[in-house]
């Protein structure tokens, strides 16, 4: 069929408005941009990393005690997400040999515990990529106020390595996004000379030894915040098997310390089985413990799945740690202003602990810290909703955070509260979530305004009054 003439005139034009069309979509699209070198923690506003998700975690960690030396190789997966031209991963001190993005050679450059990467070709937002990061050298830990005044990360042992990295030193043994709102899933393998354990997160996939070397294959398959994760090595006498409950447990204990009273595997699978009833199925393949020898510490970490505890240890400390792996594992703070949201809570596990066991309630608990802490005290001092970077860990957010639950519960009544716990686990399972969340569904689940109360015990100083 022939065209007519104003049709061939429409035709002759079509090709130019075309060309216009595509000029100006192409002007409109957004350019691809580096990624953030942080992801804005009020805290801590480098650590993480903007531009991408981080989906899992492939790390290989090669130890000498006798040198301090760790070689690394992290392969990490990740999405875009947004159009990148290079992007960030959180390293301290350690020395990067080779990148690799999507097995090409990437250039990068360091920038205080900063490694920016510019692969060959840009990354176009919602592309699932990976990068190898090949690196060495002797971690050291990190120090100051937020963690008791101690040490804490990758602390160096008689005989091996003591590893507990919260808040912020992961990123001082493997490259990563190291904030708790990028959480990823893991495998971790360990080698260390042979008759070393290595023991980390989630179950043991593999373990054998091989010309003089020792080699341990951990995978943890349920999403983990950075740190959260373990390598810690040494000699350990390891018990296996299930709690009574069904819950696979496996425990390490350094056998030079001292026996003591504290049966840490019963314990362990005790309390493990009692808040899988209270708080919702137990979050995890496996509970255990690391109990290593290492008193420089002072303090003991909720490492997802096994809790690491220093050479200090007892009962209502084993308690509060497994707590944490549905208090911070599992439902991580989406930053670290809502640190209470662990601590708090895994506090707050104590007393109830005490009220299952029939020694005291924790009604009488809460009236007894209370009473404790007079008026002037510094604790009442510190803003639990927003403690602060050094004072994120400090007392009163474990203990006034606790004290908010138990106000909580008077307030609402126990059928309302002890269905709001498994709620909670239950609708930010694997996920990271804010205190705004938690009133949201403790006001539903009441039917009560609960604003008023949790402003006062959460977000005010000065000693308030009791309800």
């Amino acid at each position: 069929m022939a065209l007519s003439r104003s049709a061939r005139r429409s035709a002759r034009l079509l090709p130019l408005a075309t060309a216009v069309a595509a000029a100006f979509t192409l002007a409109a699209a957004p350019a691809a941009s580096p990624g953030a070198p942080g992801v804005g923690d009020p805290y801590f506003p480098s650590l993480g990393n903007g531009g991408f998700d981080a989906l899992h975690y492939d790390l290989g960690v090669s130890y000498e005690p006798a040198t301090g030396r760790l070689d690394g190789r992290t392969e990490l997966t990740a999405r875009a997400t947004q159009d990148l031209t290079s992007f960030d991963l959180d390293l301290q001190k350690l020395e990067v040999t080779s990148i690799e993005v999507d097995g090409r050679r990437a250039r990068f450059t360091r920038s205080g515990d900063e490694i920016v990467i510019t692969p060959e070709h840009p990354l176009e937002e919602g592309e699932r990529f990976t990068v190898e990061v090949v690196y060495g050298g002797v971690p050291l830990p990190l120090s100051g106020p937020i963690v008791f005044g101690s040490d804490y990360g990758w602390m160096k042992t008689d005989d091996g390595v003591f590893v507990a990295c919260e808040p912020n030193a992961a990123s001082t043994w493997f490259p990563s996004s190291d904030h708790p709102g990028d959480k990823a899933t893991y495998d971790i393998r360990i080698d260390a000379p042979e008759g070393l354990t290595g023991v980390s997160n989630g179950r043991l996939v593999d373990a054998w030894d091989e010309d003089g070397r020792s080699y341990f294959h951990w995978r943890e398959r349920k999403p983990m915040a950075t740190y959260l994760a373990t390598a810690t090595i040494g000699r350990f006498d390891v018990r296996t098997g299930t709690t009574p409950g069904g819950i696979p447990i496996y425990v390490a204990t350094d056998p030079t310390l001292p026996t003591g009273t504290v049966d840490v595997y019963g314990i362990t699978a005790a309390v493990t089985d009692h808040w899988s009833k209270v708080f919702g199925p137990y979050p995890f393949e496996e509970t255990g413990a690391i109990v290593d020898d290492m008193p420089r510490a002072g303090f003991s970490l909720e490492t997802q799945s096994k809790p690491i505890y220093s050479a200090v240890r007892n009962e209502t400390t084993i308690v509060h740690e497994i707590a944490h792996q549905w208090f911070g594992d599992s439902v991580t703070p989406r930053d670290w202003r809502h640190i209470w949201l662990n601590e708090g809570f895994a506090s707050y596990a104590q007393w109830l602990w005490d009220e299952h066991k029939g020694t005291r309630t924790a009604h009488d608990a809460f009236r007894a810290a209370y009473a404790a802490r007079p008026a002037g005290s510094d604790f009442w001092k510190v803003r639990i909703g927003d403690p602060q970077r050094d004072t994120m860990l400090a007392q009163a957010v474990y203990t006034r955070g606790a004290m908010t639950l138990q106000v909580l519960r008077e307030r609402i009544g126990d059928r309302a509260f002890f269905r709001l716990l498994p709620a909670w686990t239950q609708q930010h399972r694997y996920g990271n979530a804010d205190t705004r969340q938690f009133v949201a569904l403790a006001e539903k689940i009441s039917g009560q305004r609960l604003g008023g109360l949790f402003h006062t015990w959460l977000d005010t100083t000065g000693k308030p009054a009791l309800p």
